[in-house]
């Protein structure tokens, strides 16, 4: 699992790229983009890709549920509409909205030259050249590139409202705007939806979407995970950063880690030209792995000794 990050430098393919045929295909669709990957989390998302059902993702902040969808607009070749959700989004913010400036001065032009009746002018400024297409309804256009990737980004932050105004969109894959009419999409958009369960999302919203519950990785993906991303790192340093956050995942903290602090926490040791951890280090780059004032006063002084010397004495008894 891989957070939030620069995707790779190799650009994106040239034209359409065939969905995966296999679970294995899907592993190495996201392996292409850097993306390590465990076998319940492809599986998942190759049924989600043959059977055009949104994938539905929860997990902890940071642990790499954005970053797939990420992914999968670069392999795949296709366009990425990202709807990020907050309190308080709505239909305008969401789906569309009409350019009230231009229908107002088209308005003012005709009164001007008096060549239109009332009745037409009203049908003509709710023309789609007025519409002001937001991600849900650009993800149900066509594209060149085949359908474009669709992030419905931290769901759990929307209302309950909105998430009802979904199920349309995610069963259908239309959008009814009363001016106009039903808007479908000629072929369905990959959806990808993430959840940080700050609270439960609905059960007809759920149904409708294959799930994944993408956990904290173990310390073999982890590691592979620093060695994809974050190649400069030191071996030995890489060793103890990733069996310190493992530690530290085992600890009541208010926030944990996730692999996007590990990442920023070796990629801040590298700038430092650090080549082994000791506990003056730790103290001083804490912050860049604890976001919390009162977890990373619980890391100073001893603790954050004792953790480190459980490190060492983990990884000197492995290579013996």
């Amino acid at each position: 699992m891989t957070p939030s990050a620069p995707l790779p430098a190799t650009p994106p393919p040239s034209g359409p790229v065939p969905l995966p045929a296999s679970v294995d295909d899907a592993l190495a669709l996201l392996g292409a983009g850097d993306y390590v990957a465990e076998r319940s989390l492809a599986t998942a998302l190759f049924l989600s890709l043959k059977l055009r059902r949104p994938l539905f993702l929860e997990g902890e902040a940071g642990v790499g549920k954005t970053e797939i969808a990420k992914v999968l607009a670069h392999t795949l070749g296709r366009r990425l509409v990202r709807l990020q959700c907050y309190e308080g989004l709505d239909v305008a913010s969401a789906v569309y909205e009409w350019n009230y400036p231009r229908q107002m001065l088209e308005i003012r032009l005709s009164e001007a030259a008096g060549d239109r009746d009332r009745d037409s002018l009203a049908e003509d400024i709710f023309a789609e050249r007025f519409l002001i297409r937001r991600p849900l309804l650009q993800a149900l256009s066509p594209d060149l590139a085949g359908p474009p990737v669709l992030l419905i980004d931290e769901l759990d932050r929307t209302d309950e409202p909105f998430e009802a105004f979904l199920l349309e969109v995610l069963s259908d894959f239309q959008i009814t705007i009363p001016e106009i009419g039903t808007v479908r999409a000629a072929e369905p958009p990959v959806v990808v939806i993430t959840s940080n369960r700050t609270r439960e999302v609905h059960d007809a919203l759920r149904r409708r979407c294959f799930y994944h519950w993408v956990d904290f990785p173990d310390a073999a993906r982890e590691r592979r995970i620093l060695e994809v991303k974050r190649p400069n790192t030191p071996a030995v340093l890489s060793d103890q950063i990733v069996a310190f956050i493992q530690k530290l995942r085992e600890i009541d903290l208010f926030k944990l880690p996730g692999v996007a602090e590990t990442l920023d926490w070796a990629q801040a040791l590298t700038e430092l030209d650090v080549l082994e951890l000791d506990p003056d280090t730790v103290h001083d780059t804490i912050g860049t792995l604890l976001k919390y004032q009162d977890d990373i006063e619980r890391l100073r002084g001893d603790e954050a000794r004792r953790l480190l010397a459980e490190v060492n004495a983990e990884l000197a008894a492995r290579d013996a």
